[in-house]
Protein backbone atom coordinates (compact mmCIF):
# COMPACT_ATOMS: atom_id res chain seq x y z
CA UNK A 1 0.00 0.00 0.00
CA UNK A 2 2.99 2.27 0.34
CA UNK A 3 3.50 5.12 2.81
CA UNK A 4 0.24 6.03 4.50
CA UNK A 5 1.46 9.61 4.68
CA UNK A 6 1.66 9.74 0.90
CA UNK A 7 -0.34 12.71 -0.45
CA UNK A 8 -3.43 11.97 -2.52
CA UNK A 9 -4.08 14.45 -5.35
CA UNK A 10 -7.64 15.21 -6.34
CA UNK A 11 -8.95 18.28 -8.12
CA UNK A 12 -5.76 20.26 -7.37
CA UNK A 13 -6.13 19.51 -3.66
CA UNK A 14 -3.47 17.62 -1.70
CA UNK A 15 -4.87 15.12 0.82
CA UNK A 16 -2.88 13.17 3.43
CA UNK A 17 -4.15 9.96 4.91
CA UNK A 18 -4.62 9.89 8.71
CA UNK A 19 -4.94 13.69 8.72
CA UNK A 20 -8.31 14.66 10.31
CA UNK A 21 -8.38 18.01 8.50
CA UNK A 22 -7.90 16.31 5.14
CA UNK A 23 -10.61 13.79 5.95
CA UNK A 24 -13.02 16.60 6.66
CA UNK A 25 -12.00 18.41 3.46
CA UNK A 26 -12.76 15.26 1.46
CA UNK A 27 -16.19 15.11 3.10
CA UNK A 28 -16.79 18.75 2.21
CA UNK A 29 -15.86 17.99 -1.41
CA UNK A 30 -19.08 16.00 -1.73
CA UNK A 31 -21.21 17.86 0.83
CA UNK A 32 -23.06 20.87 -0.53
CA UNK A 33 -25.41 21.66 2.35
CA UNK A 34 -24.92 23.12 5.80
CA UNK A 35 -22.82 20.93 8.14
CA UNK A 36 -25.74 20.70 10.55
CA UNK A 37 -24.34 18.03 12.88
CA UNK A 38 -21.04 19.86 13.33
CA UNK A 39 -22.85 23.16 13.97
CA UNK A 40 -24.90 21.46 16.70
CA UNK A 41 -21.62 20.49 18.37
CA UNK A 42 -20.49 24.11 18.05
CA UNK A 43 -23.75 25.34 19.55
CA UNK A 44 -23.72 23.14 22.66
CA UNK A 45 -19.99 23.58 23.31
CA UNK A 46 -20.22 27.39 23.18
CA UNK A 47 -23.35 27.30 25.36
CA UNK A 48 -21.61 25.07 27.91
CA UNK A 49 -18.70 27.52 28.02
CA UNK A 50 -20.89 30.60 28.57
CA UNK A 51 -23.48 29.32 31.08
CA UNK A 52 -21.19 29.44 34.14
CA UNK A 53 -19.74 32.87 33.26
CA UNK A 54 -22.60 34.97 34.62
CA UNK A 55 -24.91 32.44 36.31
CA UNK A 56 -23.56 33.45 39.73
CA UNK A 57 -24.40 37.17 39.54
CA UNK A 58 -28.01 36.91 40.80
CA UNK A 59 -26.97 35.08 43.99
CA UNK A 60 -23.34 36.11 44.51
CA UNK A 61 -24.28 38.98 46.85
CA UNK A 62 -26.12 36.55 49.14
CA UNK A 63 -23.34 33.98 48.95
CA UNK A 64 -20.76 36.52 50.15
CA UNK A 65 -23.16 37.66 52.86
CA UNK A 66 -23.51 34.08 54.09
CA UNK A 67 -19.72 33.75 54.34
CA UNK A 68 -19.78 36.44 57.09
CA UNK A 69 -16.51 38.00 55.97
CA UNK A 70 -17.64 41.56 55.31
CA UNK A 71 -19.97 44.28 56.49
CA UNK A 72 -22.95 44.98 54.29
CA UNK A 73 -21.40 48.05 52.68
CA UNK A 74 -18.24 46.07 51.82
CA UNK A 75 -19.94 43.07 50.22
CA UNK A 76 -19.72 44.64 46.77
CA UNK A 77 -15.91 44.58 46.90
CA UNK A 78 -15.83 40.83 47.56
CA UNK A 79 -18.49 40.24 44.92
CA UNK A 80 -16.24 42.03 42.42
CA UNK A 81 -13.26 39.86 43.40
CA UNK A 82 -15.14 36.61 42.80
CA UNK A 83 -16.70 37.95 39.60
CA UNK A 84 -13.32 39.00 38.21
CA UNK A 85 -11.58 35.74 39.16
CA UNK A 86 -12.96 33.83 36.17
CA UNK A 87 -11.87 36.46 33.63
CA UNK A 88 -8.50 36.79 35.31
CA UNK A 89 -7.90 33.05 35.04
CA UNK A 90 -8.97 33.04 31.41
CA UNK A 91 -6.65 35.96 30.64
CA UNK A 92 -3.67 33.96 31.97
CA UNK A 93 -4.25 30.85 29.85
CA UNK A 94 -6.20 31.76 26.69
CA UNK A 95 -3.09 32.12 24.53
CA UNK A 96 -1.76 28.81 25.86
CA UNK A 97 -4.98 26.98 24.93
CA UNK A 98 -4.91 28.62 21.52
CA UNK A 99 -1.37 27.37 20.90
CA UNK A 100 -2.34 23.90 22.11
CA UNK A 101 -5.33 23.93 19.76
CA UNK A 102 -3.06 24.81 16.84
CA UNK A 103 -0.57 22.10 17.80
CA UNK A 104 -2.74 19.18 18.89
CA UNK A 105 -6.20 20.03 17.57
CA UNK A 106 -9.39 21.87 18.50
CA UNK A 107 -11.12 18.82 19.97
CA UNK A 108 -8.80 18.10 22.95
CA UNK A 109 -9.04 21.71 24.15
CA UNK A 110 -12.82 21.70 23.85
CA UNK A 111 -13.11 18.43 25.78
CA UNK A 112 -10.82 19.66 28.55
CA UNK A 113 -12.77 22.92 28.78
CA UNK A 114 -16.08 21.09 29.15
CA UNK A 115 -14.54 18.83 31.80
CA UNK A 116 -13.39 21.90 33.73
CA UNK A 117 -16.98 23.18 33.82
CA UNK A 118 -18.12 19.87 35.33
CA UNK A 119 -15.43 19.87 38.04
CA UNK A 120 -14.87 23.48 39.06
CA UNK A 121 -18.41 24.79 38.56
CA UNK A 122 -19.70 21.99 40.80
CA UNK A 123 -17.07 22.77 43.45
CA UNK A 124 -18.01 26.45 43.33
CA UNK A 125 -21.60 25.56 44.23
CA UNK A 126 -20.24 23.66 47.25
CA UNK A 127 -18.00 26.52 48.40
CA UNK A 128 -17.64 26.71 52.18
CA UNK A 129 -15.84 30.05 52.30
CA UNK A 130 -14.71 33.01 50.24
CA UNK A 131 -11.33 31.55 49.32
CA UNK A 132 -12.84 28.33 48.02
CA UNK A 133 -15.27 30.35 45.91
CA UNK A 134 -12.62 32.59 44.40
CA UNK A 135 -10.19 29.69 43.82
CA UNK A 136 -12.72 27.51 41.99
CA UNK A 137 -13.79 30.43 39.79
CA UNK A 138 -10.15 31.24 38.98
CA UNK A 139 -9.40 27.60 38.08
CA UNK A 140 -12.57 27.44 35.98
CA UNK A 141 -11.31 30.43 34.01
CA UNK A 142 -7.85 28.90 33.64
CA UNK A 143 -9.08 25.61 32.18
CA UNK A 144 -12.14 26.81 30.29
CA UNK A 145 -10.41 27.48 26.96
CA UNK A 146 -13.37 26.51 24.79
CA UNK A 147 -14.40 29.74 23.12
CA UNK A 148 -11.22 30.47 21.14
CA UNK A 149 -10.83 27.00 19.57
CA UNK A 150 -14.56 26.65 18.93
CA UNK A 151 -14.52 29.91 16.95
CA UNK A 152 -11.68 28.56 14.83
CA UNK A 153 -13.55 25.27 14.46
CA UNK A 154 -16.76 26.99 13.35
CA UNK A 155 -14.92 28.85 10.60
CA UNK A 156 -13.22 25.67 9.32
CA UNK A 157 -15.81 22.92 9.51
CA UNK A 158 -17.80 23.89 6.40
CA UNK A 159 -17.51 25.73 3.12
CA UNK A 160 -16.70 29.41 2.82
CA UNK A 161 -20.36 30.36 2.40
CA UNK A 162 -21.17 28.75 5.76
CA UNK A 163 -18.49 30.59 7.72
CA UNK A 164 -20.75 33.49 8.69
CA UNK A 165 -23.42 31.08 9.89
CA UNK A 166 -20.89 29.09 11.91
CA UNK A 167 -19.48 32.10 13.72
CA UNK A 168 -23.01 33.48 14.13
CA UNK A 169 -23.90 30.24 15.94
CA UNK A 170 -20.91 30.69 18.27
CA UNK A 171 -21.77 34.28 19.17
CA UNK A 172 -25.49 33.53 19.45
CA UNK A 173 -24.92 30.53 21.70
CA UNK A 174 -22.50 32.54 23.82
CA UNK A 175 -24.93 35.46 24.07
CA UNK A 176 -27.85 33.22 24.98
CA UNK A 177 -25.72 31.48 27.60
CA UNK A 178 -24.99 34.85 29.20
CA UNK A 179 -28.76 35.44 29.31
CA UNK A 180 -29.93 31.97 30.39
CA UNK A 181 -27.13 31.57 32.94
CA UNK A 182 -28.34 34.38 35.25
CA UNK A 183 -31.91 33.13 34.85
CA UNK A 184 -30.83 29.68 36.09
CA UNK A 185 -28.93 31.24 38.98
CA UNK A 186 -31.81 33.50 39.94
CA UNK A 187 -34.54 30.86 39.84
CA UNK A 188 -32.65 27.93 41.40
CA UNK A 189 -30.46 29.54 44.07
CA UNK A 190 -31.66 29.17 47.69
CA UNK A 191 -34.27 26.53 46.74
CA UNK A 192 -35.11 25.69 50.36
CA UNK A 193 -36.33 29.27 50.83
CA UNK A 194 -38.06 29.66 47.47
CA UNK A 195 -39.54 26.18 47.17
CA UNK A 196 -39.92 24.83 50.76
CA UNK A 197 -42.40 22.18 49.60
CA UNK A 198 -39.74 20.60 47.38
CA UNK A 199 -36.51 21.18 49.31
CA UNK A 200 -35.97 20.79 53.02
CA UNK A 201 -33.60 23.05 54.92
CA UNK A 202 -31.85 19.92 56.17
CA UNK A 203 -31.30 18.54 52.66
CA UNK A 204 -28.13 18.94 50.59
CA UNK A 205 -29.63 21.92 48.77
CA UNK A 206 -30.68 23.47 52.07
CA UNK A 207 -27.17 23.20 53.50
CA UNK A 208 -25.62 24.39 50.21
CA UNK A 209 -28.17 26.95 48.95
CA UNK A 210 -26.19 27.85 45.81
CA UNK A 211 -25.41 24.31 44.69
CA UNK A 212 -28.55 23.57 42.66
CA UNK A 213 -27.95 26.06 39.78
CA UNK A 214 -24.30 24.98 39.56
CA UNK A 215 -25.33 21.32 39.55
CA UNK A 216 -27.81 21.87 36.71
CA UNK A 217 -25.15 23.56 34.57
CA UNK A 218 -22.62 20.84 35.39
CA UNK A 219 -25.15 18.14 34.45
CA UNK A 220 -25.61 19.84 31.08
CA UNK A 221 -21.81 19.89 30.72
CA UNK A 222 -21.72 16.11 31.25
CA UNK A 223 -24.10 15.68 28.31
CA UNK A 224 -21.95 18.02 26.20
CA UNK A 225 -18.78 16.12 27.14
CA UNK A 226 -20.28 12.85 25.95
CA UNK A 227 -21.57 14.41 22.73
CA UNK A 228 -18.25 16.09 21.91
CA UNK A 229 -16.43 12.76 21.78
CA UNK A 230 -17.94 12.55 18.27
CA UNK A 231 -16.69 16.04 17.41
CA UNK A 232 -14.70 15.75 14.13
CA UNK A 233 -11.30 17.44 14.15
CA UNK A 234 -10.62 20.22 11.61
CA UNK A 235 -6.91 20.84 12.14
CA UNK A 236 -4.54 19.59 9.43
CA UNK A 237 -1.82 17.39 10.95
CA UNK A 238 0.78 16.39 8.37
CA UNK A 239 3.61 14.66 10.18
CA UNK A 240 6.81 13.74 8.37
CA UNK A 241 6.39 15.80 5.19
CA UNK A 242 9.38 17.46 3.62
CA UNK A 243 9.51 21.22 3.53
CA UNK A 244 8.51 21.55 -0.13
CA UNK A 245 5.41 19.38 0.38
CA UNK A 246 4.48 21.31 3.50
CA UNK A 247 4.63 24.71 1.85
CA UNK A 248 2.70 23.47 -1.19
CA UNK A 249 0.01 21.81 0.87
CA UNK A 250 -0.42 24.73 3.27
CA UNK A 251 -1.01 27.06 0.35
CA UNK A 252 -3.65 24.67 -1.02
CA UNK A 253 -5.22 24.34 2.44
CA UNK A 254 -5.55 28.09 2.65
CA UNK A 255 -7.37 28.07 -0.68
CA UNK A 256 -9.67 25.23 0.32
CA UNK A 257 -10.70 27.03 3.49
CA UNK A 258 -11.55 30.18 1.63
CA UNK A 259 -9.35 32.64 3.47
CA UNK A 260 -7.11 35.18 1.88
CA UNK A 261 -3.78 33.76 2.94
CA UNK A 262 -2.93 32.24 -0.44
CA UNK A 263 -2.89 35.66 -2.07
CA UNK A 264 -0.59 37.01 0.63
CA UNK A 265 1.75 34.03 0.16
CA UNK A 266 1.94 34.67 -3.58
CA UNK A 267 2.62 38.36 -2.97
CA UNK A 268 5.40 37.40 -0.56
CA UNK A 269 6.93 35.08 -3.14
CA UNK A 270 6.89 37.87 -5.71
CA UNK A 271 8.76 40.06 -3.26
CA UNK A 272 11.35 37.36 -2.70
CA UNK A 273 10.09 36.55 0.82
CA UNK A 274 8.62 33.14 -0.02
CA UNK A 275 5.76 31.33 1.61
CA UNK A 276 7.08 31.89 5.09
CA UNK A 277 5.82 35.51 4.94
CA UNK A 278 2.40 34.29 6.01
CA UNK A 279 3.88 33.10 9.31
CA UNK A 280 4.59 36.60 10.59
CA UNK A 281 4.01 37.38 14.25
CA UNK A 282 0.39 37.81 15.28
CA UNK A 283 1.33 41.15 16.86
CA UNK A 284 2.53 42.38 13.44
CA UNK A 285 -0.70 41.29 11.76
CA UNK A 286 -2.57 44.59 11.82
CA UNK A 287 -5.88 43.26 10.41
CA UNK A 288 -5.91 40.84 13.35
CA UNK A 289 -4.74 43.27 16.03
CA UNK A 290 -7.07 46.06 14.92
CA UNK A 291 -10.07 43.70 15.02
CA UNK A 292 -9.01 42.50 18.49
CA UNK A 293 -8.83 46.07 19.78
CA UNK A 294 -12.30 46.84 18.41
CA UNK A 295 -13.57 43.58 19.91
CA UNK A 296 -12.18 44.57 23.32
CA UNK A 297 -13.90 47.97 23.29
CA UNK A 298 -17.27 46.40 22.44
CA UNK A 299 -16.69 43.65 25.03
CA UNK A 300 -16.04 46.25 27.72
CA UNK A 301 -19.32 47.90 26.77
CA UNK A 302 -21.27 44.63 26.72
CA UNK A 303 -20.12 43.45 30.15
CA UNK A 304 -20.81 46.84 31.71
CA UNK A 305 -24.26 46.92 30.07
CA UNK A 306 -25.08 43.38 31.24
CA UNK A 307 -24.42 44.29 34.86
CA UNK A 308 -25.99 47.75 34.67
CA UNK A 309 -29.20 46.51 33.03
CA UNK A 310 -29.94 44.13 35.92
CA UNK A 311 -29.02 46.72 38.54
CA UNK A 312 -31.13 49.38 36.82
CA UNK A 313 -34.14 47.05 36.46
CA UNK A 314 -34.21 45.95 40.11
CA UNK A 315 -33.40 49.36 41.64
CA UNK A 316 -36.19 51.43 43.16
CA UNK A 317 -38.19 53.82 41.00
CA UNK A 318 -37.19 56.74 43.21
CA UNK A 319 -33.65 56.16 41.93
CA UNK A 320 -34.71 55.95 38.28
CA UNK A 321 -35.05 52.16 38.18
CA UNK A 322 -37.99 49.88 37.42
CA UNK A 323 -38.51 48.16 40.81
CA UNK A 324 -38.42 44.78 39.03
CA UNK A 325 -37.92 41.47 40.80
CA UNK A 326 -35.22 39.00 39.74
CA UNK A 327 -37.92 36.89 38.10
CA UNK A 328 -39.14 39.91 36.08
CA UNK A 329 -35.60 40.47 34.85
CA UNK A 330 -35.29 36.80 33.97
CA UNK A 331 -38.48 36.99 31.90
CA UNK A 332 -37.16 39.95 29.91
CA UNK A 333 -33.84 38.20 29.28
CA UNK A 334 -35.58 34.97 28.24
CA UNK A 335 -37.62 36.86 25.64
CA UNK A 336 -34.44 38.53 24.37
CA UNK A 337 -32.73 35.15 24.10
CA UNK A 338 -35.50 33.65 21.95
CA UNK A 339 -35.53 36.63 19.58
CA UNK A 340 -31.74 36.65 19.42
CA UNK A 341 -31.67 33.00 18.42
CA UNK A 342 -34.13 33.50 15.56
CA UNK A 343 -32.32 36.57 14.23
CA UNK A 344 -28.83 35.09 14.27
CA UNK A 345 -29.83 31.79 12.69
CA UNK A 346 -32.12 33.05 9.94
CA UNK A 347 -31.38 36.74 9.28
CA UNK A 348 -27.75 37.47 10.16
CA UNK A 349 -26.08 35.29 7.48
CA UNK A 350 -28.19 36.98 4.80
CA UNK A 351 -27.53 40.50 6.11
CA UNK A 352 -23.79 39.79 6.45
CA UNK A 353 -23.64 38.48 2.89
CA UNK A 354 -25.20 41.69 1.56
CA UNK A 355 -23.42 44.29 3.71
CA UNK A 356 -20.26 42.55 4.92
CA UNK A 357 -19.11 42.05 8.54
CA UNK A 358 -17.68 45.54 9.03
CA UNK A 359 -20.76 47.41 7.83
CA UNK A 360 -23.11 45.16 9.81
CA UNK A 361 -21.13 45.75 13.03
CA UNK A 362 -20.90 49.47 12.35
CA UNK A 363 -24.63 49.90 11.75
CA UNK A 364 -25.49 47.84 14.84
CA UNK A 365 -23.25 50.09 16.94
CA UNK A 366 -24.70 53.30 15.52
CA UNK A 367 -28.32 52.25 16.12
CA UNK A 368 -27.46 51.13 19.67
CA UNK A 369 -26.61 54.70 20.68
CA UNK A 370 -30.13 56.22 20.41
CA UNK A 371 -31.55 52.97 21.76
CA UNK A 372 -29.49 53.23 24.97
CA UNK A 373 -30.38 56.91 25.26
CA UNK A 374 -34.04 55.92 25.49
CA UNK A 375 -33.62 53.75 28.61
CA UNK A 376 -34.10 56.59 31.16
CA UNK A 377 -37.32 57.49 29.32
CA UNK A 378 -38.50 53.87 29.43
CA UNK A 379 -38.33 54.10 33.24
CA UNK A 380 -41.14 56.69 33.10
CA UNK A 381 -43.56 54.11 31.70
CA UNK A 382 -45.60 51.64 33.71
CA UNK A 383 -47.89 48.63 33.32
CA UNK A 384 -48.23 46.83 30.01
CA UNK A 385 -46.63 49.66 28.04
CA UNK A 386 -43.46 49.34 30.12
CA UNK A 387 -43.36 45.58 29.61
CA UNK A 388 -43.78 45.82 25.82
CA UNK A 389 -41.28 48.64 25.28
CA UNK A 390 -38.67 47.18 27.64
CA UNK A 391 -38.84 43.73 26.07
CA UNK A 392 -38.52 45.20 22.60
CA UNK A 393 -35.61 47.47 23.60
CA UNK A 394 -33.78 44.63 25.37
CA UNK A 395 -34.26 42.37 22.37
CA UNK A 396 -32.84 44.96 19.98
CA UNK A 397 -29.89 45.75 22.24
CA UNK A 398 -28.90 42.10 22.62
CA UNK A 399 -29.34 41.49 18.88
CA UNK A 400 -27.08 44.45 18.09
CA UNK A 401 -24.45 43.34 20.63
CA UNK A 402 -24.21 39.81 19.27
CA UNK A 403 -24.29 41.11 15.68
CA UNK A 404 -21.25 43.27 16.40
CA UNK A 405 -19.37 40.39 18.01
CA UNK A 406 -20.17 38.04 15.12
CA UNK A 407 -18.82 40.52 12.58
CA UNK A 408 -15.60 40.94 14.56
CA UNK A 409 -15.25 37.14 14.84
CA UNK A 410 -15.36 36.91 11.05
CA UNK A 411 -12.65 39.55 10.66
CA UNK A 412 -10.37 37.85 13.19
CA UNK A 413 -10.63 34.39 11.66
CA UNK A 414 -10.12 35.73 8.12
CA UNK A 415 -6.98 37.60 9.19
CA UNK A 416 -4.86 34.48 9.83
CA UNK A 417 -4.24 31.06 8.22
CA UNK A 418 -5.68 27.94 9.80
CA UNK A 419 -2.57 26.94 11.73
CA UNK A 420 -2.59 30.32 13.53
CA UNK A 421 -6.32 30.59 14.24
CA UNK A 422 -6.17 28.91 17.63
CA UNK A 423 -3.37 31.18 18.83
CA UNK A 424 -5.08 34.24 17.31
CA UNK A 425 -8.35 33.48 19.07
CA UNK A 426 -6.43 32.74 22.28
CA UNK A 427 -4.72 36.12 22.08
CA UNK A 428 -8.08 37.75 21.45
CA UNK A 429 -9.60 35.98 24.46
CA UNK A 430 -6.71 37.04 26.71
CA UNK A 431 -6.96 40.74 25.92
CA UNK A 432 -10.76 40.66 25.85
CA UNK A 433 -10.89 38.94 29.26
CA UNK A 434 -8.94 41.80 30.78
CA UNK A 435 -11.44 44.29 29.39
CA UNK A 436 -14.36 42.13 30.52
CA UNK A 437 -12.92 42.03 34.03
CA UNK A 438 -12.81 45.84 34.03
CA UNK A 439 -16.34 46.24 32.63
CA UNK A 440 -18.41 44.96 35.59
CA UNK A 441 -16.22 46.70 38.18
CA UNK A 442 -16.37 50.03 36.35
CA UNK A 443 -20.07 49.66 35.55
CA UNK A 444 -21.00 48.83 39.14
CA UNK A 445 -18.95 51.73 40.52
CA UNK A 446 -20.52 54.14 38.02
CA UNK A 447 -24.03 52.93 38.85
CA UNK A 448 -23.41 53.28 42.59
CA UNK A 449 -22.13 56.81 42.06
CA UNK A 450 -25.17 57.71 39.93
CA UNK A 451 -27.56 56.48 42.65
CA UNK A 452 -26.10 59.12 44.99
CA UNK A 453 -26.36 61.97 42.46
CA UNK A 454 -30.01 62.07 41.51
CA UNK A 455 -30.11 65.87 41.54
CA UNK A 456 -27.02 66.67 39.47
CA UNK A 457 -27.28 69.57 37.05
CA UNK A 458 -25.73 67.54 34.22
CA UNK A 459 -27.23 64.14 33.41
CA UNK A 460 -28.66 63.30 36.83
CA UNK A 461 -29.02 59.77 38.13
CA UNK A 462 -29.05 56.91 35.65
CA UNK A 463 -28.76 59.27 32.68
CA UNK A 464 -25.02 59.57 33.27
CA UNK A 465 -24.73 55.77 33.29
CA UNK A 466 -26.28 55.34 29.85
CA UNK A 467 -24.38 58.38 28.58
CA UNK A 468 -21.04 56.77 29.50
CA UNK A 469 -22.15 53.50 27.89
CA UNK A 470 -22.89 55.44 24.72
CA UNK A 471 -19.46 57.10 24.82
CA UNK A 472 -17.82 53.67 24.88
CA UNK A 473 -20.10 52.46 22.08
CA UNK A 474 -19.28 55.55 19.98
CA UNK A 475 -15.56 54.92 20.48
CA UNK A 476 -16.02 51.37 19.22
CA UNK A 477 -17.96 52.56 16.17
CA UNK A 478 -15.27 55.11 15.30
CA UNK A 479 -12.62 52.38 15.45
CA UNK A 480 -14.47 50.38 12.78
CA UNK A 481 -13.52 52.98 10.15
CA UNK A 482 -10.31 53.16 8.18
CA UNK A 483 -7.43 53.63 8.61
CA UNK A 484 -7.71 51.96 12.04
CA UNK A 485 -9.64 48.80 11.20
CA UNK A 486 -7.97 46.87 8.40
CA UNK A 487 -9.47 43.90 6.59
CA UNK A 488 -7.30 41.02 5.39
Amino acid sequence: MGDRREPLLKKNQVYYENCPGCKLDRINETRTGIPLKEFIYVWIAALCSSLPVSSLFPFLYFMIRDFHIAKEQDIGFYVGCVGAAFMLGRAFTSVLWGVVADRYGRKPVVLLGVLSVIVFNTLFGLSLNFWMAISTRFLLGCFNGILGPIKAYASEVGHREHQALGLSIVSTSWGIGLIIGPAIGGFLAQPAEKYPNLFSKDSLFGRFPYFLPCLCISFFAVIVLIACFWLPETLHMHRGKNKEEKNTNEALEASSHGNRVKESVEEGAADGKGPASKDKSLFLNWPLMSSIIVYCVFSLHDMAYTEIFSLWAVSDRKYGGLSYSSQDVGTVLAFSGCGLLLFQLFLYPMVEKILGPIMVSRLAGIISIPLLSSYPLIALLSGISLSIVLNFASLLKNVFSVTIVTGIFLLQNNAVPQHQRGAANGLSMTIMSIFKAIGPAAGGALFAWAQKHQDSMFLPGDQIVFFVLNVVMLAGVILTFKPFLAQA
